[in-house]
């Protein structure tokens, strides 16, 4: 049940992402909105460099890596696929997350996917399309193909930041591998942001700082110390099943704020995501969770 919770409140703050990177796109470019929002999330971050678990300079590379895919690509994808889509349509898209952190986690760490989970996964998919039908459907049409092409670029490298990141995770503690990470992608991004920042014009109104504070804070650091916990307790696939509920949110807040329209459609949407994941989220005979990392 702690798990569940954990699994349902990282639904929510991570579902809040996308309105609140549109809120912050109205008066920030892209890069200069993820630049800033790592900038706040770091020196949260920086303290767990020094952390009892040190990593050794070999791993390091790696770690760059991670950050430079997390971040330099999955990110930097997002802010610019969310610049071109209208804030509904852009939640959708982000929601294929689970699925390739699903097939990553086959690949890389062979874990299996149970026949159940993969009835779950299949109905909570539908439910995402039906969510997708519902309401403006203007909505897609107006947004563009490369801004839909940008967030499933984000989605595909943030599933693979999330599954390659278990190992060190479960090795090095989360706080290590997150700091480590997430400066290397910083520092990656920022003399592209700076360019931006030079050439761009742009306001830093109270919107554009709540959400950058929002993103750097709950989203980036509380909710990848969330999820890089809930992957040391749970099988991976159990865990990206919770991504499932993000659209749900997201699409909600996006009609409060931006007056989006549901309808029916959207209320079978949601029957079949809170059906597939009780179906994925439910405990099977010989399933085996990753070891606790601290």
């Amino acid at each position: 049940m702690r798990s569940i919770r954990a699994m349902l409140l990282l639904a929510v703050m991570w579902g809040l992402s996308i309105p609140a990177t549109k809120l912050g796109l109205q008066t920030l470019p892209p890069l200069t909105l993820t630049a800033l929002r790592f900038a706040v999330a770091l020196p949260l971050l920086l303290p767990f460099v020094f952390g009892r678990h040190r990593l050794p300079w070999h791993k390091l590379p790696r770690l760059a890596a991670l950050g430079l895919i997390g971040v330099g690509v999955g990110q930097v994808a997002q802010a610019y696929g969310v610049a071109a889509t209208s804030a509904s349509v852009g939640t959708i898209i982000s929601a294929t997350i689970p699925v390739f952190v699903v097939v990553f986690a086959a690949i890389h760490l062979k874990q299996p996917v149970s026949g159940w989970q993969k009835l779950g996964l299949l109905a909570a998919f539908v439910g995402i399309a039906l969510v997708a039908l519902d309401g403006d459907t203007t909505a897609a049409f107006q947004s563009s193909a490369i801004g839909a092409a940008w967030m499933l670029l984000s989605a595909i490298a943030i599933a693979f930041y999330y599954v390659w990141s278990v190992e060190l995770a479960r090795e090095y503690g989360t706080g290590a591998l997150a700091a480590w990470s997430t400066s290397s992608g910083f520092l990656s991004l920022l003399p592209w942001a700076i360019w931006e920042m030079w050439n761009v014009p742009f306001q830093l109104t109270a919107e554009g700082i709540a959400a950058t504070v929002y993103l750097g804070v709950v989203v980036t650091v509380a909710g990848l110390f969330l999820w890089l916990h809930l992957l040391s307790t749970v099988q991976v696939s159990t865990a990206a099943s919770v991504q499932y509920l993000q659209p749900v949110i997201g699409v909600i807040t996006s009609a409060m704020i931006f007056g989006d329209k549901l309808g029916l459609l959207f209320a079978a949407g949601v029957v079949l995501v809170l059906g597939g994941l009780a179906l994925t989220i439910t405990p099977r005979t010989g399933t085996q969770a990753l070891p606790k990392s601290d």
